[in-house]
């Protein structure tokens, strides 16, 4: 008798998974990575908000509401304690960019002068959660500036990344028609490969796309934080982070792929 044929033994149920599974060894990569759990647990942080704000408005106010509201607060802590060492990946990126740089000189001064917004940014977030946290003997007053200057380099960054990715697409653009254009006119050397080229574009034009979106939702949130008051409503907040977070874990499981 074959051992297809024979009954399966409960305790060896992951078996039905069969011998090899890519696309739950893909979804491991995704969830082992920091990315990959900062934008699933960003998911959740920002479309609770969504959700209790529902819930509110069609007066259930009580226990649902209540403890979708006491899991999103421990969420937000965490994924500012994943970003704890972000400035070491940061200047690892800024030392890469020294030697490896944009073919465009604007491309260039733009992303230097947002990863300066970006190395004063980390650690003054990281001050504000331990004031915040009390575990630095500073004011709330003094928190919340802080924690509201940090927001504006961040939004100076999310300012910026639309020039980014403007020059990013006239540079991709450019490639495009110049390579239509050799190969109209049969001006294609014979180690290139035309259909990779292109293959190449579309990918990288679909990555500006992704990356729009990510900064459109996080553009109204940068203003928001970064003012000292606003009257930005706690559920759009979910639904631009929510709408971000849609487009982050997209750009984090294709990275995994």
């Amino acid at each position: 008798m074959s051992s297809s044929s024979e009954p399966l033994n409960p305790l060896a149920i992951a078996k039905l998974l069969g011998p090899s599974n890519p696309k739950l060894d893909h979804l491991v990569r995704f969830l082992n990575s920091v990315r990959g759990t900062d934008k699933v647990l960003m998911f959740i942080q920002y479309w609770s908000k969504v959700v209790v704000w529902w819930l509110q408005r069609r007066g259930r106010v009580s226990g649902a509401a209540t403890r979708i509201l006491n899991l999103s607060s421990p969420v937000s802590d965490f994924r500012i304690l994943l970003r704890y060492y972000g400035l070491l990946p940061m200047v690892q990126y800024m030392n890469y960019l020294e030697y490896h740089p944009p073919s465009s000189r604007l491309a260039l001064t733009i992303e230097r002068i947002q990863n300066w917004c970006n190395i004063i940014y980390y650690p003054l977030e990281h001050i504000y959660w331990l004031g915040a946290h009390q575990v630095l003997p500073i004011s709330e007053q003094k928190t919340n500036k802080i924690g509201m200057w940090s927001c504006r380099f961040w939004a100076a960054y999310v300012v910026l990344e639309y020039g980014r990715l403007a020059e990013q697409y006239r540079l991709l653009r450019q490639r495009e028609t110049n390579l239509l254009k050799r190969i109209k006119a049969g001006d294609i050397a014979t180690e290139e490969d035309p259909e990779v080229e292109m293959a190449t574009i579309k990918t990288e034009r679909q990555s500006i796309v992704v990356n729009t979106c990510i900064n459109s939702g996080y553009l109204p949130l940068t203003v928001h934080w970064s003012l000292e008051k606003s009257s930005f409503p706690d559920v759009l907040v979910g639904v631009c982070g929510g709408f971000a977070s849609i487009f982050q874990i997209y750009a984090a499981w294709k990275a995994e792929a």
